[in-house]
């Protein structure tokens, strides 16, 4: 794999495509500035994740406010005005001071703006109205460009290659937790960052996750159709300290992410032989992936794509163990991934939005059998001009080592 992928600064035509779509929102809902401050979010927007604030007025050019570093920020941005600031409580002035002018509403990200430093803000910004930016923020966000899919492509390749490792290096004997460190020490080696994004403060972003024979068939406190066990009650999912053996079913979920970029896949394995019972339902899961992938395209809703998998599942007669045990089913199929792990919109129950090019989903259709095993699988599918093709290119199968 080329290591100078991973260091690919964006592009500035990127920024400003991405500074005008913001702009285009803000318009359309009276806002007069976006103040980011969720790395995330300024990474998008400006092509940087140093300690740093980005305005974005809607009639003139945006700053970014950078505390540290601000040689790195310079060298990385595509934004044209960089201001060092000691403190945030210089920024006001600073605003005033380039562009003459406050607005009178300033839109924040509420979802992931803690409480005590929105109150900061209004103090800040005053007399500037705080209104939430959110959907403003994650609507541009979920409409991946070219040079965004090909950055994918490389996070793709690298959980492909990860899967390999995997399949030339699992064993009987050896615990769960301790097979994933050997695991993501090869992932890391080859360009993974080692994290994993979240945007939602009760959720958890781990990397290798892995659940053998009756480790997958535990209900849990993860919002997934599958839990695991975990190393302790304090962190209750994910991989924990049972065995991995031969002839039962294991499933491998695997989180890549690469300059920035997220891919999230999941595999069923087996050392030996799988059960009937198990080999039946991650064929059946191969089977709803694909209906999923044909069924989306432009102008499809969400909420349709949902209900068609759940109505496969039902036709190949899995519907009670379809996403989860009952009562703690998930209502989704699948979830947008991007620079985060889990991003809009989201293939659930119900939802109204219309798929668009250029959106792309995890899809992860997986059955759990209570107290004995899990089965599944999870691609990530890219939402054409047309319909969908699969961004993932591990090969959509169960695995026989």
């Amino acid at each position: 794999m080329n290591n100078n992928a991973f260091s690919t600064p964006v592009p500035v035509s990127e920024i400003s495509s991405r500074i005008h779509a913001l702009k285009a929102r803000m318009e359309n809902t009276g806002t007069g500035a976006v103040f980011l401050t969720h790395k995330p979010d300024i990474y998008y927007f400006s092509g940087t994740a140093q300690d740093a604030y980005l305005y974005v007025p809607v009639n003139q050019d945006p700053l970014l406010f950078v505390k540290r570093y601000l040689p790195r920020a310079v060298a990385e941005t595509g934004i044209e005005q960089v201001i060092p600031v000691a403190s945030i409580t210089r920024i006001p002035e600073q605003i005033h001071s380039v562009h003459g002018r406050f607005p009178t509403s300033l839109g924040l990200a509420f979802d992931v703006v803690p409480v005590r430093d929105f109150q900061f803000f209004e103090t800040l910004f005053s007399p500037a109205v705080m209104t939430d930016a959110t959907s403003m923020i994650t609507g541009c966000r979920m409409i991946k460009s070219d040079w965004e899919i090909d950055r994918m492509a490389i996070a793709a390749r690298l959980s492909r290659d990860t899967f390999s490792f995997v399949r030339e290096h699992m064993t009987p004997g050896e615990s769960e937790i301790a097979f994933c460190g050997r695991v993501e020490a090869f992932a890391r080696a080859h360009g993974h960052s080692g994290k994993l994004l979240v945007r939602h403060y009760r959720a958890e972003g781990f990397c290798h996750h892995l659940m053998s024979g009756v480790s997958g068939g535990l209900g849990g406190a993860l919002d997934s159709p599958v839990c695991g066990t975990g190393t302790c009650s304090a962190y209750p999912y994910g991989s924990g300290h049972k065995l991995i053996q031969k002839n039962e079913p294991i499933l491998l979920d695997l989180g890549t992410m690469v300059n920035g970029y997220h891919m999230d896949e999941t595999r069923m394995l087996v050392m030996g032989t799988l059960p009937s019972e198990a080999q039946q339902a991650g064929q059946a899961a191969i089977d709803i992936l694909h209906h999923v992938r044909d069924k989306m395209a432009p102008g499809v809703l969400a909420g349709e794509v949902f209900s068609a998998a759940v109505n496969r599942a039902g036709k190949l007669g899995l519907h009670q163990t379809f996403l989860g045990l009952p009562g703690l089913k998930s209502r989704f199929i699948g979830h947008g991934v991007g620079l985060e792990l889990v991003e809009a919109p989201v293939l659930s129950k119900g939802n109204p939005q219309e798929l668009m090019p250029g959106m792309v989903f995890a899809v992860e259709p997986k059955f759990i059998f209570k107290d004995r095993f899990a089965a599944g699988i999870e691609s990530v599918i890219q939402v054409t001009d047309t319909g969908a093709r699969f961004l993932s290119v591990t090969e959509n199968r169960i695995f026989s080592l």
